[in-house]
């Protein structure tokens, strides 16, 4: 009796979606609260997407040229030795891949011509073999052996991409590095000189990320020991763990492991308030376009307000014929989860294809100095697209409970002589 009475509200949910003025069989304003259903849904996926894929994206570039952990050291000097002690320590831990030591600096790079550049350096004992970063496959040309084709330089050098066009300079080319950390004071006049580098540059790397390809440059780490003056010593550790995520956990395990002076730094706090604003902007677009699912919401309300307008009659008849008021309240649910239902899944459909498109085609581009990428990125995510299902359907299901209770409410006399 029970399945027997489920499915005649079913079909009757079914005819009610139906009405005057039919397109595909359906009443135009069951397709209006459909589409807008669609719509909602479409919108946050693709919205959830971007955001999720903004986020993936400047995870993935900033991790190109930036290792998942550094262990660092207190002082002004920031000056770590002795080092390899600490490198074992480090190198013995189950959730660590690679380790090498680094050295970071800062210095003026000037070309041929005269045109100088500020230049982040960094020092690096990375062949490719045991990589700590993912920066052997960003390189263009040369790789990380910096080997030279003369004997009067210094050494080599990779600059990325963007800065060695701004310099005008090329493979094979050579740049004059300003060696402040490395200079000497001269006696004669009591003023600091500094010393002059001459470097080759061996190639270039495409890391993708505007930062890193406009102002560094990577050397040797015997190299960057001599221009900053550290002799045996480095700035810090680079470090590859087997879950880039889980950085701040193991860093805090390796802190307690090295003790003082040793510290860890990892991708995620040196990036914090780039990625909390991320957080924010998905959370933030996701309240906005929620707002377009409550708007489709109301359709569903008015389109089932109109229903029970114009089926008053009828739903006199059916409880003249024994039909509870319950049966009739879950008529109109029906009707409601059906074009919620309907809607969610067009909906889903249509901005997992969107976002397909957006994503394969790099249709939109952004400008990389900004963004720090050069194209839209669309990651939808299977949570994502779950919350926002189950989101839907609670929407659409809650704007049935004013319709329906109205309905059930009726009087099966005065629904009757309704006219």
């Amino acid at each position: 009796m029970g399945s027997r009475s489920t499915r005649l509200e079913l079909r009757l949910a079914a005819r009610y979606l139906r009405g005057r003025g039919r397109l595909f069989g359906l009443s135009l304003n069951t397709i209006i609260a459909t589409a807008g259903v669609m719509i909602g849904v479409a919108a946050l996926i693709v919205v959830l997407g971007v955001m999720n894929g903004l986020r993936d994206e400047l995870r993935d570039r900033i991790l190109v040229a930036n290792p998942d952990l550094r262990i660092l050291t207190y002082g002004q000097a920031l000056r770590m030795e002795p080092w390899r002690g600490a490198l074992d320590t480090v190198l013995a831990d189950p959730d660590v891949v690679a380790a090498a030591p680094e050295v970071i600096t800062q210095s003026l790079a000037r070309n041929r011509a005269g045109y100088m550049a500020v230049l982040n350096l960094v020092g690096i004992a990375d062949t490719g073999s045991r990589s700590v970063t993912t920066l052997p496959a960003a390189i263009r040309d040369g790789d990380l052996t910096f080997r030279t084709g003369r004997d009067t330089v210094d050494g080599g050098i990779i600059l990325g991409y963007r800065l060695a066009n701004r310099m005008s300079v090329f493979p094979g080319d050579v740049i004059e590095l300003v060696g402040y950390a490395s200079a000497r004071v001269n006696r004669a006049v009591g003023e600091i000189v500094p010393k002059f580098w001459l470097l080759e540059v061996t190639g270039t790397f495409d890391t993708g990320m505007f930062q890193y390809d406009d102002t560094f440059g990577v050397v040797s780490l015997e190299l960057a020991q001599k221009l900053d003056g550290l002799g045996e010593g480095v700035s810090g550790i680079q470090i590859k763990v087997t879950d880039a995520w889980k950085a701040p956990e193991i860093g805090r395990r390796l802190e307690r492991q090295l003790g003082y002076p040793y510290r860890a730094l990892d991708w995620q706090t040196q990036n914090q308030q780039l990625f909390s604003a991320l957080e924010l902007e998905k959370l933030g677009m996701g309240l906005i376009i929620c707002i377009i699912m409550i708007v489709a919401a109301f359709n569903i309300v008015g389109t089932l307000t109109m229903v029970v307008a114009d089926k008053t009659r009828e739903i006199g008849i059916l409880r003249a014929m024994g039909f509870t008021s319950r049966a009739i309240a879950r008529v109109f649910v029906l009707q409601g989860a059906i074009i919620g239902a309907v809607g969610t899944v067009l909906g889903m459909g249509l901005g997992l294809a969107v976002a397909y498109v957006i994503d394969r085609s790099g249709l939109i581009r952004i400008n990389p100095t900004v963004y720090f990428v050069d194209r839209l990125p669309v990651h939808v995510e299977l949570l994502d697209v779950a919350v926002v299902a189950l989101v839907s359907l609670a929407v659409a299901t809650l704007a049935t409970i004013h319709p329906s209770r109205t309905a059930a409410r009726l009087v099966p006399v005065e629904a009757i002589r309704h006219e």
